[in-house]
């Protein structure tokens, strides 16, 4: 039961850790980000089973994180309360070709990682886009002034046209 509960404040402790982090992509992370997360796995193995290297023990606490996940996902999906406060909301880092510098800087975003992110979208300039937005998940999401459609993921039946 110690490991359990062990697991449970690690759980947490984790959430709020990654929440506070940001919004950052996996492929996004700059080196130390990513070594820090490894890290933090390892630390967090240590403080979860203390040291107890038995297969019930890993097995409890692997549980344990998998369980607290899918209640908060539930609770999430089943009411809009909750999912305010676990997940974290959109953000618009762009409205009519203008920057929105307290939302860059809220969420730590610089206008090279902007301009790298519409370069990928197909937009050469901030007056074409009408709205750049931050989803929960870490893109960004383009909206042309122009109407046009914005997909960084371009197929071989786009290069065609």
């Amino acid at each position: 039961m110690e490991i359990v509960i062990r697991a449970s404040v690690m759980f947490a402790v984790m959430y709020l850790l990654l929440r506070l982090m940001g919004k950052r992509e996996l492929g996004q992370m700059a080196p130390f980000e990513l070594v820090s997360l490894i890290v933090m796995g390892d630390l967090i193995q240590q403080g979860v089973t203390h040291q107890d290297f038995s297969l019930t023990g890993a097995t409890l606490a692997i549980v344990t994180f998998a369980g607290w996940s899918l209640v908060l996902g539930l609770v999430g999906h089943h009411s809009t309360r909750a999912r305010r406060i676990l997940e974290s909301a959109p953000v618009v880092l762009v409205r009519g070709g203008s920057v929105i510098k307290r939302n860059m800087d809220i969420e730590r975003i610089d206008r090279d990682e902007l301009a790298a992110e519409m370069r990928l979208a197909g937009i050469s300039r901030l007056d074409q886009v009408a709205w750049a937005i931050l989803e929960p998940e870490g893109k960004i999401s383009f909206i042309r002034a122009d109407g046009q459609d914005v997909d960084s993921r371009r197929n071989e039946d786009d290069l065609a046209d």
